[in-house]
């Protein structure tokens, strides 16, 4: 029996400003019947969505009382040795409310880069090697770190701009919605979910029939979730075979979702 009625995969791009109108960020949608489609912004002067655009469309739909399952394209949290440099506790929401503290790329007018150059915030205080791995990406060679910046198919400033719209929909939605697997590994029923995706996982198994690269990543994402669900193969990628150790770090550092 299908877990969720609806399946949202989302493409993301951190370049320039929170209400920037941005062709890297795609949505598609699927439902139990129906192949993913597109969703575009509302109508308005910008052609494309903008991640405040995102983050409040994203509330709506995770309010619904229909469950719904989002694959975000960004790292959902840091690696272990973050944590351990800059003291902070193993408590993600915490750890939101810190990073938002430091890097406000949710603000106004604040590009990823304006923090990592002192222009506004206090990034300074909260770095991180590009050495650096989480266990997930140890599990995915072609996975680069959340700190390598300025590299082809890198992940940090997605990662960097995204983080404090998710804490945004935390505070939004509060109990309606599970962050996997912050929230724990089992995905409590009738729970709408948000869970981290590499959509270069799956982007190939799935014809472009048209679509540039950026709608194929949220595609496939759509698509690869309507499907696993459908097919009753999801709870299996919720529930990666680790140790009761590895666990207890990728409760604190994330896990990409489909990594098994």
């Amino acid at each position: 029996m299908p877990q969720f009625q609806r399946y949202i995969g989302i493409d993301y791009s951190g370049a320039e400003t929170p209400t920037s109108s941005l062709p890297g960020l795609r949505v598609y949608a699927a439902d139990r019947a129906a192949l993913p489609k597109e969703v575009l912004p509302p109508l308005s002067p910008r052609k494309y969505w903008t991640r405040k655009g995102i983050a409040e469309w994203l509330r709506d739909e995770l309010s619904s009382p229909k469950p719904v399952l989002v694959g975000i394209d960004h790292a959902f949290s840091f690696p272990m040795r973050y944590f351990e440099t800059h003291r902070l506790p193993l408590d993600w929401p915490k750890f939101l409310d810190d990073f938002q503290q430091h890097w406000p790329t949710d603000e106004d007018k604040t590009y990823v880069c304006f923090v990592r150059d002192g222009v506004c915030g206090d990034g300074s205080k909260r770095m991180g090697d590009p050495c650096w791995l989480r266990l997930t990406e140890l599990w995915t060679p072609s996975v680069k770190s959340v700190f390598q910046f300025n590299v082809k198919g890198q992940v940090a400033t997605s990662t960097h701009a995204g983080l404090p719209w998710l804490r945004y929909l935390r505070a939004q939605c509060g109990h309606k919605v599970h962050f996997w697997p912050f929230d724990g590994w089992e995905i409590p029923l009738g729970r709408s979910v948000v869970v981290e995706v590499y959509p270069s996982l799956w982007m190939r198994r799935f014809a472009t029939d048209g679509r540039n690269a950026d709608q194929q990543a949220a595609y496939a994402v759509a698509a690869w979730l309507q499907r696993a669900d459908l097919n009753g193969s999801l709870g299996r990628y919720f529930d990666p075979p680790l140790t009761s150790e590895e666990q207890a770090i990728a409760k604190v550092e994330g896990w990409i979702l489909g990594i098994v």
